[in-house]
């Protein structure tokens, strides 16, 4: 099973549109999270139809269309593997053990915010993964999404894709 991890797609306040790259992710993908700040519901719209399967929370920047819509955690199992989609885990420092004692239930925990990629593992076993932003990398050097593989109760093939620098005339294209 094929997944696809984003976060903080910002649109279109970050960028008209999703990347292309991306685009042509959510075609493999057989399951896709977004954790938060779509901010927009044309994306949570767009995601939907395109893809085979969608989760999704909402995040601080995402208004009353979209909390209606989605859930502020969401729990999914699949092949065998308990995973949990939340937005926000707080700093960095101390990460791993709150988020292991607040999901003790959990194989895998996929968050945003930071825009800041992410992958450790809790000594619980729990493992967080933030894809980053494919829209908008502040402080980072590239926008970013992630995949993984599911295959027989294990995450493999965890990858952080970067994408290429959007360019000016091509971030007002929709």
């Amino acid at each position: 099973m094929r997944l696809l991890l984003m976060s903080d797609t910002h649109l279109p306040k970050r960028a008209k549109a999703l990347p292309e790259g991306l685009l042509a992710e959510l075609l493999r993908a057989d399951v896709v999270f977004h954790a938060g700040d779509w901010v927009d519901t044309a994306t949570l719209d767009l995601l939907a139809s395109r893809s085979a399967r969608l989760v999704g929370v909402y995040g601080n920047n995402d208004g009353p269309d979209l909390r209606a819509r989605l859930p502020e955690v969401a729990y999914v199992e699949l092949g065998g593997l308990r995973f949990g989609v939340v937005h926000e885990t707080g700093p960095a420092q101390g990460r791993e053990a709150r988020c292991a004692a607040r999901f003790p239930d959990l194989d895998v925990l996929v968050f945003g915010h930071s825009h800041i990629p992410w992958d450790t593992t809790a000594p619980t076993g729990l493992r967080l993964l933030n894809p980053g932003s494919p829209t908008d990398r502040r402080r980072q050097p590239h926008c970013t999404y992630m995949t993984a593989t599911l295959t027989d109760g294990r995450l493999t093939d965890v990858e952080l894709h970067r994408l290429p620098p959007r360019h000016p005339a091509a971030a007002d294209t929709p």
